[in-house]
């Protein structure tokens, strides 16, 4: 997506994948914390069957912008995976809630 100004070209397919990317991180990192607190650190399979799906998925569009998004989206919840199982030891120094039984 771009747009002429004054003979200059804008594009806006970098902000809009950044933003996008920005949001997920969000969102991943709170359901990193929920799964983890619910679930326990074996909540990290979930991480890894999403980011699969998103890489599969994004191989199929032809949208640069779609494509690019998609793949950041699993690559982010593969990192989550990480995330999950580093929440139990801070969960342990006491930086989160433990889950009572």
């Amino acid at each position: 997506m771009s747009i002429d100004f004054l003979n200059i070209t804008i594009n806006f397919s970098g902000l809009i994948v950044g933003l996008f990317v920005f949001l997920v991180i969000i969102f991943a990192r709170r359901l990193c914390i929920w799964g983890e607190y619910h679930f326990t650190k074996f909540f990290w399979i979930v991480f890894l069957l999403v980011g699969i799906a998103g890489l599969s998925v994004s191989l199929f569009f032809d949208n640069l912008i779609l494509s690019s998004a998609i793949s950041a989206f699993g690559f982010i919840f593969l990192w989550g995976i990480h995330e999950t199982i580093e929440q139990e030891e801070r969960v342990k120094k006491g930086w989160f809630k433990k889950k009572r039984e």
